[in-house]
């Protein structure tokens, strides 16, 4: 293979990383007492910690090159400590690239639109969201695929 790439790369606690985490633990602790086995489905954290994340790729991971994507707009993104870790380890192989979008970028599927007989303001409207919707999705698969193959 030629590398890995990590995208939008995070290792915050659940209670950070997935909107509503916290809401739902607090309802579930407070139906716990009819229910206990809701409060277990609600207690959620991620392992490894973000630390012993950083310690077990220093220590131990062995894919050399690697294409580490952050967003511009992204709150929950931690690539940046993740390069600093992953160019200790791999110096000459570790590339960062900052684009344009959010977490959820990544998640764009190219939609289809195929205008009616008659181009409609509708159709105008729906042509211009997705080229602006799409714009940062269409970059994002651009480098990865530039990255995969830099000679085509």
């Amino acid at each position: 293979r030629a590398g890995n790439i990590l995208v939008s790369f995070n290792n915050y606690p659940a209670r950070r990383s997935i909107p509503f985490v916290d809401q739902f633990a607090q309802v579930s602790t407070q139906l716990a007492q009819f229910t206990p086995q809701i409060a277990t489905a609600f207690d959620v954290e991620f392992t490894p910690s973000p630390e012993e994340t950083n310690r077990l790729i220093a220590e131990c991971y062995t894919v050399r090159r690697n294409l580490l994507i952050k967003f511009t707009k992204d709150d929950i993104d931690q690539t940046r400590s993740l390069t600093q870790v992953m160019e200790q380890r791999f110096p000459e192989m570790t590339a960062l690239q900052l684009l344009k979008g959010n977490h959820l970028t990544p998640l764009g599927q190219e939609v289809k639109w195929k205008a009616g007989d008659e181009f409609s303001p509708f159709d105008a409207i729906a042509q211009f969201v997705k080229q602006e919707v799409y714009r940062d999705f269409n970059q994002f698969k651009r480098e990865v695929l530039h990255w995969l193959n830099p000679l085509a």
